[in-house]
């Protein structure tokens, strides 16, 4: 029998910075039921988010073969048992608008997925993909500051908006999904619907078959994860990313600016002395 395994893919901007680091303190409550693999810092999880972009935005062999590698290379981490498998990162949905030049609905997610779940299907896993989906009104200006935050966007909200105009709704692409891996193999999962802000991920760990009295049981998350900037801070780096820095001596001030927010806000008072 096929060994489940549940590919959660974001997307970007719904929460999966704190569900993950909910998975990864409920795992070991989870162990008997559960492996689970997140982004961590030194493990091939890192390397598989950055090969999943890249092929997004070009989806060619040597994209494809990366890809392949480095999914490979979290494969062979998991333990030989029985046990479920969860393997949550954002970036497996690739681009998002704003990365890259990216304007439209991760196009390449149908493909890019088609691939992984063969791979995962050959390796004797039975996989299932999770997306989590977020209110347009919401998740869009999220996106925009993230892609400001991260990925050097230079744009304002309203050139933003401007570009992906013709951004379909999220039916669009789970219509997509479907078609490519089967309505079976995927499921949305609305941010709005989660019940428990202090154990986020309970649609996620129910749909990998966890009991509602175990995730009832499970420890709250002790604080909640990186808020976005204010919007003085974003400004700042949005007219940062318009110079011609170096990327390294870039992404330092924009880890400056995350760490001193009360300076870009006119409002309030500066803490500490300048």
């Amino acid at each position: 029998m096929s060994r489940p395994l549940l590919l959660h893919v974001g997307v970007q901007k719904t929460g999966t910075t704190s569900l993950q680091r909910f998975l990864r303190r409920s795992e070991r409550d989870l162990s008997d039921l559960l492996v689970v693999r997140t982004p961590e810092e030194g493990t091939p999880m890192r390397p598989l988010g950055r090969a999943a972009i890249a092929f997004s935005l070009t989806p060619d062999d040597a994209h494809r073969d990366r890809l392949f590698a480095a999914f490979d290379a979290v494969l062979d981490t998991l333990p030989d048992d029985g046990r479920g498998v969860i393997i949550s990162h954002e970036n497996l949905a690739g681009a998002m608008p704003g990365n890259g030049g990216e304007t439209r609905l991760f196009p390449a997610l149908p493909q890019m997925l088609s691939l992984i779940v063969a791979r995962a299907e050959a390796r004797g896993y039975a996989p299932h993909v999770a997306v989590y989906t977020r209110r347009m009104t919401a998740w869009l200006p999220s996106v925009w500051a993230q892609a400001v935050r991260t990925d050097g966007y230079a744009e304002t909200l309203a050139q933003f908006r401007d570009s992906t105009a013709a951004l379909p709704g999220w039916g669009d692409l789970m219509r997509r999904l479907s078609a490519e891996l089967g309505a079976a193999r995927v499921s949305r999962l609305r941010l709005e619907d989660e019940s428990d802000a202090d154990r986020p991920g309970r649609q996620l760990l129910a749909l990998a078959g966890v009991p509602k009295a175990r995730l009832d049981a499970l420890p709250l998350l002790d604080s909640r994860a990186m808020e976005r900037l204010s919007p003085g801070a974003t400004e700042f780096l949005r007219r940062l990313n318009g110079l011609a820095l170096n990327p390294h001596a870039r992404d330092r001030v924009a880890d400056l600016v995350a760490r001193s927010q009360p300076l870009f806000t006119a409002h309030l008072p500066s803490e500490g002395t300048l």
